[in-house]
């Protein structure tokens, strides 16, 4: 196994990213990093102003030649904070038709609700824009095929913005495994667990929420005709009609690092179990969630969220192989390799001395020792730069993409196979029973 020391990984952090990705895809990071003339500019409009889109956004104008020009959001208080945060002359509209049809936009960020997800990104393809849509790509598994479809038909760049696919640890990650750093892997663990009141998605409601200011109308969509509730209109998470619960919010993120690093597509089966264990506030999604995953490359994957763990916030994963384990936490990935051997060890105290001494003169013959089976054979870590950003690399992947046309790191087809095997966690929860999934056709397989 190759070794790279802290300062090294540091200094190359970037160039290993892009590197992992590909030739053509190194080529667009590698022009993205080039000055932009004055005429590579890159207009965007931002579809869905709340904190998930001005986060993206903030991030999304700090690459060189792309500048905000439109914001679309169902909330007028939204729509008049975007221009004090940038600019009197940024055009902004409740309906996101009036952007779509602007020719001087080239590329819109989409971060509405997930039950929007599918439309507005169908809608901006088809009016001839770029698309970097938050995840999860989907809120039903109809949505996918349609997503899919409209891309390769209208020929647009779309990018779902599961940043962490982007990010050079896992990069790191994926080049460590595939290099057999850790040998066979045969399990994978992770989690994302929050104790938090405003990680549970209880985010704070304007004092001046009614129907005069949010277009309730709008906001609700395909999504069953209720009477207006600030709840549901600003903590949509928490209802099933608008978002997909911690597993379309979370598990996907671990899905699409998971697909990413061992290069998959999918599991074959999934079971999921969990409830509400803490915030029975009305929300109709749980907010504990356990689940295990077949996956056909002969490996399981399990997952679990917890809104109320007691204890730190974070994310993490473990692949555990048969030679090692291989984490990242935090800003680490950490690989532990342990020695292998055949040696089957004896288990003799019952016998009488002169056959243990035969039976150990006998195993010393066949089983030479060689290790201190006690020891950790090798232990490494990599860190990235303080202050790296994955949310930074990821905009920066997709713009390049915009301006290249060559593939994203993150596409539909990669989107939808991530966020249809985190949405059977749901399924299966709901159902209370085994579910299956297709990962190359992409599809339920119902069983009898």
């Amino acid at each position: 196994m190759s070794t790279l020391n802290r300062r090294t990984f540091m200094k190359s952090a970037s160039a290993l990213a892009a590197a992992s990705l590909g030739g053509a895809h190194l080529d667009a990071v590698a022009q993205a990093e080039k000055p932009v003339a004055a005429n590579d500019h890159i207009q965007l409009a931002l579809i869905g102003a709340g904190i998930q889109g001005q986060g993206d956004t903030s991030v999304a104008v700090q690459v060189p030649g792309v500048k905000l020009v439109a914001v679309a959001d169902c909330y007028q208080g939204r729509l008049d904070h975007a221009k004090e945060r940038w600019g009197d002359d940024l055009f902004t509209t409740k309906h996101y038709e009036e952007i779509l049809a602007r020719k001087d936009i080239d590329a819109v960020l989409i971060a509405t609700p997930d039950h929007w997800h599918k439309q507005a990104a169908v809608d901006a393809m088809k009016a001839g824009k770029d698309v970097y849509c938050e995840k999860p790509m989907i809120h039903l598994y109809s949505d996918g095929p349609e997503i899919i479809e409209t891309a390769r038909s209208t020929k647009r760049i779309i990018q779902i913005g599961s940043q962490r696919v982007s990010n050079v640890l896992y990069a790191k990650a994926k080049e460590l495994i595939a290099s057999g750093a850790i040998g066979k892997v045969n399990s994978v663990s992770a989690y994302w667990d929050r104790n938090s009141s405003m990680g549970a998605w209880n985010y704070t409601i304007p004092l001046d929420a009614d129907t005069e200011t949010c277009d309730w109308p709008r906001f609700l969509g395909t999504a069953p005709k209720i009477p207006f509730n600030a709840e549901h209109f600003f903590q949509w998470r928490k209802w099933k009609a608008y978002g997909s619960g911690v597993a379309g919010d979370l598990f996907v993120h671990l899905f699409s690092g998971t697909h990413f690093i061992m290069g998959v597509n999918g599991p074959t089966r999934a079971m999921a179990t969990g409830g509400l264990r803490f915030w029975k506030d009305g929300r109709d999604v749980p907010d504990v969630m356990f689940a295990l995953f077949d996956y056909p490359e002969d490996f399981n994957l399990s997952l679990h969220v917890n809104f109320v763990d007691g204890g730190e916030e974070g994310e993490g994963f473990t692949f555990s192989g048969d030679e090692g384990t291989l984490q990242i936490a935090g800003d680490a990935v950490i690989v532990s390799r342990v020695p292998q051997s055949k040696d089957p060890g004896l288990v003799i105290g019952t016998y009488t001395n002169a056959m243990q001494e035969k039976l150990m003169a006998e195993h010393d013959k066949k089983y030479p020792k060689t290790h201190d089976f006690t020891a950790t054979d090798s232990y490494e870590r990599f860190t990235v730069p303080r202050g790296y950003s994955d949310s930074y690399d990821h905009f920066r992947n997709f713009f390049a993409s915009v301006r290249s046309r060559q593939p994203v790191v993150e596409d539909a087809v990669f989107g939808f196979r991530a966020a249809g095997a985190a949405l059977l966690a749901n399924r299966s929860y709901d159902k209370d029973a085994i579910v299956h999934w297709d990962p190359e056709k992409m599809e339920i397989k119902e069983r009898a």
